[in-house]
């Protein structure tokens, strides 16, 4: 599992002249099964999605094509995780640690 922790690095107008590319990106992956939950941060400086894919190389080749980031208005921080504990809607991507 991963978190995508996307910060801003461009003023708010430039982000949301890219939102629209951006929310529609996001309905792709949630389709494709790989994004779980996904939101704005507060204060807005960026935005957090938790995701599932086969492994990082998924996960950085996804994100690639986010237009946040081919627009140069956020960069990503990715984090890895294993999941040994979840909510029941969840528990398909519970993992044992190794």
């Amino acid at each position: 599992m991963f978190v995508l922790d996307l910060t801003y690095t461009a003023p708010l107008d430039a982000v949301d002249a890219l939102l629209p590319d951006h929310v529609a990106w996001l309905e792709e992956q949630y389709e494709k099964g790989l994004f779980l939950a996904s939101g704005g941060k507060n204060p807005r400086d960026g935005g957090v999605i938790l995701a599932v894919a086969e492994d990082r190389a998924r996960i950085e080749e996804v994100v690639a094509g986010d237009p946040f980031l081919t627009g140069g208005v956020c960069t990503y921080r990715i984090t890895e995780f294993t999941a040994t504990k979840t909510a029941p809607e969840l528990a398909r991507h519970r993992r044992t640690p190794d």
